[in-house]
């Protein structure tokens, strides 16, 4: 395959990812000898395309399943979607009235035909999002929350739970969202801050003697109130519980009640009762049998039983109760007060609370049994750890779930009512004299099937399905920490009542991606990007690279043009580093024929340790899902090392005459481009297949290679010292040509004073990179050297770089020079002397750090030594 001279991602990935699915390369082997490792999708919403924070997630997913594909597992990376019951509806309903119709003007079946064209159409854009991120997923075994098998299991999870007395049918308050007009749960709300009103109203005496004073932030509730109650313990009020007060407007007398859930230091210390619009009042009310009035309708209008003020909006019905109240000298006070205000998350209309007839869960053992879990053996790690807090708090605090929704789009609750008895009828199909009965209306909330999705799309309830004996429980759940409460806990609970099992072993946990300035991107302040215009731009392995290795896990993402753009000059880098090895490295030479037991040049020695170490450091590092570090230490091995010294230093071989040492660093190119490419495939998986493509290799396609290991026998500790040295030597001599202005294209006479005979040795072995770097007129190395009066000098590890530039430089300012660099030293040696001093770390510390540290201040130390002796000889 020709490689161009710059990187083109479009060419690079054009037609790249049918070629995979034309290989099946993303199917697992069912090689029943191989561990498995197993991620299901998080089902995307089938509402509309895919957003960042959708790229970021399926980003991190691959790259586990491509690692472990690479490292020998049988590897299964499962797609699927959701149906996403109310935010499907609002859609298709949306477009709907455009044409001018109803759902109710076609009727339910018709209407969801409507549903599964939208599903159809917005399933196809979901694919071709995927395909272009480059996701490794099996198409063969896609999922969809209404299809035929996940629907049955919906259907046995519900009838069983029924059965058990985990669900029941109930008159509760719920959340209502009036836009939607359906119940929510109470992790579908959204509570906001808002500027609102406390108001103070009379209640008068029945006896015409006196009032007691009542506050509350919604007056129009008060038109259902059936009942004032104070704290039994309340002295103010111990002389009117049991008299009756006059409910204003409406002319009900209410009882004035005891009951100690009243807080006597808050407020006037007495409660108005409204069993049918508030959850606590609803609790009073069944402690104290008292009527439940619901005095609005569906929609967040007055009812009739609101009298005088049917047919009002609820808002519109408080701006006119409370002027009819201020007329009649009622209202005390109004006094101004922010307070939270739950809102519903799809239609952010403001959430009612409502009395009505729903579906519930019974959370309290499920949730038990999740946090006992957390207890034992068969525990799931978070990642970040202080999550699993999170998700502990919230199931320990959990209320009953309203399963129920008044919607058509979503499983159609498997219940029946008789036509003529009202029996109700739970089962997993209908029964069978099916025309003497009515089934149940609603459909489930949407995360009740989302809740099986571990365990259902891989064959449950069938549990002799081959998918589900194979890879369940799965490895790991990658998703966003803001629906730990929405969909982990879920699937955990659900997970451990019907398979017994964890529904995964590791949760990681990631945060949301923001704009640039650290807001959330959304589409009222229009910073929303679309990543598949990203795509376009820089490719998809710029944008994984970026996503991938942006953060660390739990963390928010900030979204740079620029940090992309970076990424990709960093793939250019590599796509040249490339070129320029494979021109060297010749059409004719076969993966076979590299050999790296020949005389292998320092250089060789070195890259090949560094790179080994890389390998160690990313294998670990991943396993530890700290993308953002293997990011640091590819980008920090590949550029720094392999592309500015290695492929530089190996120019020499292949610039000589000698074709044995050609045929070495061909070797070594050969195979340290190899294991990069593999290093790097999980994160850039379209440019490196192409590379890989293009270098001696064997196997078909990177996909299925192996992952890279350590090579004890290419690990040369010596090596890195030795290149320190000279990588350190190099960089002080163009420093110094750079401070006196004197090009590298000059050459200048340079001398090297090692420290012991040793390193000279070493140097004189490996002048020819200095010769070659340092465009040396003349070049001596020797523990004993002449310093001419008018020289720059560097102290280096190695010993001390001495350039006589006669009339290049200022006496006065080398000094000076000599001065700062002896500053930056003492620093250095006060800095490592306080801590060494500090008992509390000497005591604590690992030996190891500890050695570290002492060996950083002898190698200070002799680096101060070895200027401020420079600079009595300059002052001498």
């Amino acid at each position: 395959m020709e490689m161009q001279p710059k990187y083109h991602p479009q060419e690079v990935e054009a037609g790249r990812y049918q070629e995979w699915l034309d290989q099946s390369l993303f199917k697992p082997t069912g090689d029943q000898t191989k561990p498995t490792y197993t991620i299901v999708i998080p089902p995307p919403n089938v509402t509309g395309k895919l957003h960042l924070g959708h790229a970021w997630d399926t980003t991190l997913q691959d790259i586990l399943t491509r690692m472990k594909r690479m490292q020998g597992y049988d590897t299964l990376y499962l797609p699927g979607m959701d149906h996403a019951g109310i935010a499907t509806q609002a859609k298709v309903e949306a477009k709907m009235k455009e044409e001018g119709i109803s759902r109710h003007d076609i009727g339910r079946e018709k209407f969801l035909e409507k549903a599964w064209d939208w599903k159809e159409e917005y399933a196809d854009f979901i694919r071709q999002q995927w395909a272009k991120l480059g996701l490794g997923l099996d198409y063969s075994r896609e999922r969809f929350t209404l299809d035929e098998g996940l629907s049955k299991a919906v259907r046995k999870v519900f009838v069983d739970m029924y059965n058990k007395g985990l669900i029941y049918r109930g008159e509760r308050i719920i959340n209502w969202d009036p836009e939607a007009r359906t119940a929510l749960s109470d992790i579908e709300v959204v509570h906001e801050d808002v500027n609102g009103k406390f108001y103070h109203f009379k209640y008068p005496f029945a006896d015409g003697e006196g009032y007691i004073e009542i506050a509350t932030t919604r007056p129009e509730t008060m038109l259902g109130d059936t009942a004032i109650v104070v704290n039994p313990d309340d002295s103010r009020y111990q002389d009117v519980i049991g008299k009756k007060v006059i409910l204003p407007r409406v002319g009900r007398e209410l009882p004035i009640i005891a009951d100690s859930y009243v807080d006597k230091d808050f407020g006037s210390g007495a409660m108005k009762v409204t069993p049918a619009h508030d959850p606590n009042d609803f609790e009073i009310g069944n402690r104290h049998e008292l009527e439940r009035i619901v005095v609005m309708d569906e929609s967040g209008h007055m009812n009739d039983l609101a009298g005088e003020y049917a047919g009002l909006d609820r808002f519109e019905c408080r701006k006119k109760l409370v002027a009819d109240l201020e007329a009649e000298g009622l209202v005390i006070k109004i006094e101004d007060h922010v307070h939270s205000v739950g809102h519903s998350e799809r239609t952010g209309a403001v959430v009612e609370p409502y009395l009505s007839t729903q579906w519930f869960v019974k959370m309290a053992p499920l949730a038990q049994q999740a946090l006992d879990n957390q207890k034992g053996d068969g525990r799931i790690e978070f990642v970040p750890a202080r999550f699993e807090k999170t998700f502990n708090r919230w199931m320990e605090e959990i209320r009953d779930w309203t399963i129920s929704r008044q919607l058509w789009w979503g499983h159609q609750i498997p219940a029946w009512y008789h036509n003529e008895t009202g029996e109700i009828y739970v089962g997993e199909h209908a029964p069978k004299d099916a025309h003497n009965w009515t089934q149940d209306e609603d459909v489930l909330d949407t995360w009740f099937s989302s809740a099986l999705w571990p365990f259902s799309t891989l064959g449950w309830p069938d549990e002799e399905a081959q998918d589900f004996k194979r890879y369940y429980p799965t490895n790991v759940l990658v998703t966003g920490y803001d629906i730990i409460f929405f969909w982990v806990a879920r699937m955990i609970f659900q997970g451990l009542e019907f398979t017994g099992q964890k529904p995964f072993n590791d949760v990681l946990l990631h945060g949301l991606v923001r704009a640039e300035d650290g807001r959330k991107m959304s589409k009222s302040l229009g910073n929303g990007v679309d990543p598949m215009d990203v795509i376009d731009q820089y490719g998809a392995d710029s944008l994984r690279f970026f996503l991938a290795t942006g953060s660390s896990p739990g963390h928010d993402l900030r979204y740079s043009t620029e940090k992309v753009e970076s990424v990709w000059n960093f793939i250019n880098k590599i796509w040249n580093a490339a070129r320029f090895s494979l021109m060297n490295i010749g059409e004719t030479f076969k993966y076979e024929d590299i050999d790296l037991t020949q005389d292998l040049s320092v250089a060789d020695q070195w890259i090949l340790t560094r790179l080994n170490e890389t390998i160690e450091t990313v294998t670990h590092l991943s396993d530890k899902y700290e993308f953002g570090e293997v990011g640091r230490v590819l980008y920090n091995f590949i550029w720094d090392e392999f592309c500015d010294w290695y492929i530089e230093m190996s120019k020499i071989p292949m610039n000589g005459d000698d074709e044995n040492q050609k045929n070495v660093t061909r070797s070594v190119l050969s195979y340290t481009l190899d294991r990069m490419m593999r290093l790097l495939h999980p994160f850039m998986p379209f440019v490196t297949e192409h590379i890989w493509q293009n270098l001696p290799h064997e196997g078909e396609s990177i996909v299925t290679s192996e992952w890279p290991t350590v090579n004890n026998a290419l690990m040369f500790s010596e090596s890195k010292q030795i290149m320190q040295q000279l990588v350190e030597i190099i960089k002080s001599i163009r420093q110094s040509r750079l401070e006196v202005n004197t090009p590298l294209s000059k050459a200048i006479p340079i001398k090297i004073q090692a420290k012991n005979d040793a390193t000279k040795a070493l140097l004189i072995a490996n002048q020819h990179y200095l010769e070659r770097f340092c465009n040396p007129s003349e070049l001596e190395i020797s523990t004993e050297v002449s310093i001419p009066e008018k020289a720059m000098t560097s102290v280096v590890s190695a010993g001390e770089v001495i350039l006589p530039l006669e009339g290049l430089i200022d006496m006065d300012k080398e000094i000076a020079r000599l001065e700062k660099e002896l500053d930056k030293w003492q620093k250095e040696l006060d800095r490592v002397n306080k801590k060494l001093s500090n008992e509390n770390f000497v005591n604590k510390a690992p030996e190891k750090v500890i050695n570290e540290e002492r060996a950083k201040k002898a190698q200070y130390q002799e680096k101060f030594d070895g200027v401020q002796s420079r600079i009595e000889q300059l002052k001498a």
